[in-house]
């Protein structure tokens, strides 16, 4: 139809991964794929909306981190789809890192305690050598109110609470990054610099265990830096060596921001891996 301008409006149809129209099983029904005001259609294939119901119960816990979900062929049972349909959802959800396939032993939750796992958001590697993880001291941890930019990444009000923690990593000795973090105070609330310090494995591991927070993904900006004066004498380099600037914002589920990490790398015995696909 014509706009007060003499130009034509067309309707965009929104790909929409959430089924809209489920029977009272969950499975769905008749019209899955029409939005609820029915005045807008989406097209979801089925597989994706099994995909989405997946996800909801891996979102409300229904599975938990580490645990088996039910076969292929009881999913199917529960939906009302076929065996490939469900398939096809979970193979989708195995590439996103949602959950991990086991050979002969079933699907399970993926959680940031599996050794493959702590490397998906490490992506410093050494130039020569096995990969492994860094030794952690903690410098600050404190409460304060967000500034306008990290609560812009957020989604939450600028002067709100959040866990701000910085903190030094070290390969063999030698420091080799230096982080800022910035947690929503809500989620993350009675995170102390003793729980930090106390605690051994990943940072992701601790905020998905103790603070029911899993990193499904994040977005990254990377540029080139000189290392400043203070920056310099933490990492115990030159001033103006250059360094690589990681800006991270890391998302859990319903693409809900929960961290902004901004780091400084040195390479000068590493490199930022990324591998495409």
């Amino acid at each position: 139809m014509l706009d007060g301008n003499r130009g034509f409006v067309v309707k965009s149809l929104v790909m929409s991964s959430t089924p809209t129209n489920l029977t009272s099983n969950g499975a769905p029904g008749a019209g899955a794929g029409i939005s609820a005001s029915g005045s807008s259609p989406t097209f979801s294939p089925l597989y994706q909306q099994i995909k989405a119901l997946i996800t909801q119960s891996l979102q409300s816990g229904e599975w938990k981190p580490g645990e088996l979900i039910p076969s292929e062929v009881e999913l199917a049972n529960r939906f009302k789809v076929s065996q490939g349909t469900v398939r096809k959802a979970i193979d989708e959800l195995a590439a996103e890192n949602l959950v991990v396939r086991r050979q002969g032993k079933g699907t399970f939750v993926a959680t940031h305690h599996e050794a493959r796992a702590q490397y998906r958001f490490l992506r410093l590697m050494p130039d020569t050598g096995e990969p492994h993880y860094p030794d952690n001291k903690i410098l600050e941890v404190k409460r304060l109110r967000a500034p306008a930019e990290v609560a812009r990444l957020l989604d939450i009000k600028s002067g709100d609470s959040v866990i701000f923690i910085k903190r030094v990593q070290s390969f063999d000795g030698a420091p080799t990054i230096i982080e800022e973090l910035w947690l929503p105070g809500v989620i993350f609330k009675g995170l102390t610099v003793e729980r930090l310090v106390e605690y051994k494995g990943p940072m992701y591991g601790l905020f998905e265990t103790e603070f029911g927070t899993r990193m499904i993904r994040a977005a990254e900006k990377i540029r080139a830096v000189s290392a400043d004066e203070g920056t310099a004498e933490i990492l115990k380099v030159e001033q103006n060596t250059p360094l690589l600037s990681v800006e991270r914002v890391s998302y859990t589920y319903g693409d809900k921001p929960v961290e902004v990490r901004r780091g400084l790398y040195l390479t000068d015995r590493h490199h930022y891996q990324n591998d495409l696909s």
